[in-house]
């Protein structure tokens, strides 16, 4: 086949009936760029037929598309419910204003209506603006002029009015709160391509057979039927020969949840020093309370020592000295002299708190929201649920008015999220939190395991890091967590290579 002009054509290729009518259709005016629904309303086809086939045909290097891309800033449900509520910072500062200076206490603010997930959030947004007076009870800040409108209220109202021009920061922080979302649409206009222009489409209509189905053969209708060759250039779906270990796939699945709760993710080294691994923890330098974690130490590898001054407040703490600054010690102590040299002491990591430790450190200006999920690794007897490495879920939640009550929803939640609703909570002890839980869950053949420990980080742990608010911790047994989920029962097989079992052709 040639052109007017001599020149060979493009390959034969073939083509569907709604393909051809699309090409016969972009052929007829061929300097116009056209919309989906244009073509499929001209033609009398489906729109998702249409879009399919322009696709098909772009493939095939017979169809081009100029796109057009777009965002929309819209309010969520929830925060279209705040546009006529008022956001909880608006409130606060309304129920603060008429309280005066002596200002109100948790319950009151929760008597007026302000639940203490929205005086939490209330509170951070005032204090970073300087509107609201540290501690409690919680009160205008001396001398702060009410704002007539927020950032975020303007933002919310612009986006409510379809504004094209809405602050970038304030429609971040709302869409961080989850009350505002963007839309991103695309619009294409098409064309035939040069080898478009020049294929001669058959006039033939005939439907054409792409596959044999069941109901030809039980019909006999593939002895007539027409069927369509395959188009060798047209491209195929790729097809990996692996897939994701089921242990690392659930493990991504539960780090998706946390991130839906709104909490950001740290990381830290597996080759630890005793000083992040425990010092700093308010774990004593002595056997007893160590021992608890069995930790593995590491030869022919030097410690890099903490920060001088960071070690000198921890230190203080052991030795139950006041900080370095403070007139009055943060507690008892352990009444020993500290060793500074066994701080520096390289160790491999037993356990993912030496990450918390390290991001208040980094980072010592609440709200904290933050988790680390990584390995660790003790010298454990091996049996269906200790492991010498074990996956642990770490994290931290801290700002004004965070109790053991917010602790144990977020385990809860967190059970309910994977589908696990047994699960019984009991006082425990760790070094480093006071009052300190565990939650244990049931799994089928071994019955309740323990798998949430957390608690309040105590003040020998803050104080020295400089953090002046309450902080909930966490170091969930996700390993355990993955057993119940995945239908396992000894941990060991969460780390075997028996590709019978992976996929699922065991027996």
């Amino acid at each position: 086949m040639t052109d007017d002009e001599g020149a060979p054509s493009a390959a034969p290729v073939t083509l569907s009936e709604p393909e051809r009518r699309l090409l016969r259709e972009l052929q007829r005016v061929p300097e116009e760029r056209r919309d989906e629904e244009e073509l499929s309303e001209a033609l009398g086809l489906p729109v998702e037929t249409a879009r399919g086939s322009l696709q098909r045909l772009r493939a095939k290097h017979l169809a081009v598309a100029e796109e057009t891309s777009s965002s929309t800033p819209r309010l969520t449900r929830r925060g279209q419910e705040l546009l006529s509520e008022g956001l909880p910072e608006r409130r606060l500062l309304k129920v603060l204003a008429a309280a005066g200076p002596e200002g109100l206490g948790p319950d009151a603010l929760e008597a007026a209506g302000i639940s203490g997930e929205e005086r939490s959030a209330a509170i951070g947004i005032l204090r970073r603006r300087r509107l609201l007076a540290e501690g409690v009870p919680f009160r205008l800040a001396p001398g702060a002029a009410l704002p007539d409108q927020l950032p975020e209220e303007r933002a919310m109202r612009d986006i409510a009015d379809g504004s094209p021009e809405v602050d970038p920061a304030s429609l971040a922080a709302l869409q961080k709160r989850g009350l505002a979302a963007v839309e991103r649409t695309v619009e294409r206009h098409w064309g035939p391509s040069e080898e478009g222009r020049r294929l001669a489409v058959p006039v033939d209509d005939t439907p054409m057979t792409g596959a044999v189905t069941p109901e030809l053969l039980l019909t006999g209708a593939w002895r007539t039927g027409a069927f369509r060759p395959y188009d060798v250039r047209a491209p195929v779906p790729y097809l990996g020969g692996a897939r994701p270990h089921p242990y690392l796939a659930w493990v991504k699945e539960f780090e998706e949840i946390l991130i839906g709760l709104g909490f950001v993710q740290a990381e830290g080294p597996l080759l630890e020093t005793e000083f992040w691994n425990a010092d700093v923890l308010n774990m004593p330098q002595e056997h007893p309370a160590r021992s608890i974690h069995d930790v593995l130490g590491v030869r022919g590898v030097e410690g890099h020592p903490p920060p001088t001054a960071l070690l000198e407040r921890v230190a203080a703490v052991h030795e139950g000295r006041p900080i370095p600054g403070e007139t009055h010690p943060v507690g008892p102590g352990w009444r020993y002299p500290y060793d500074r040299a066994l701080a520096g002491r390289p160790v491999l990591r037993s356990q993912t708190t030496a990450v918390s430790a390290r991001f208040l450190a980094a980072h010592p200006t609440p709200p904290f929201r933050m988790y680390c999920l990584d390995r660790n690794f003790r010298r454990e007897e091996l049996d269906a649920t200790h492991h010498i490495e074990f996956g642990q879920c770490e994290g931290l939640l801290g700002e004004e008015g965070i109790t053991l009550r917010h602790l144990v929803g977020m385990f809860r939640e967190l059970a309910a999220a994977i589908g696990i609703r047994d699960l019984k909570i009991r006082p425990s002890y760790f070094p480093f939190t006071e009052p300190s839980v565990e939650g244990y869950v049931r799994h089928p053949r071994l019955g309740w395991i323990e798998v949430f420990p957390g608690g309040l980080f105590r003040p020998e742990v803050l104080r020295p890091l400089g953090i002046e608010v309450p902080v909930a911790a966490w170091g969930i047994g996700v390993t355990r967590l993955a057993m119940i989920s995945l239908g396992v029962s000894d941990i060991r097989e969460l780390f075997e290579d028996d590709l019978e079992r992976l996929t699922g052709r065991e027996g």
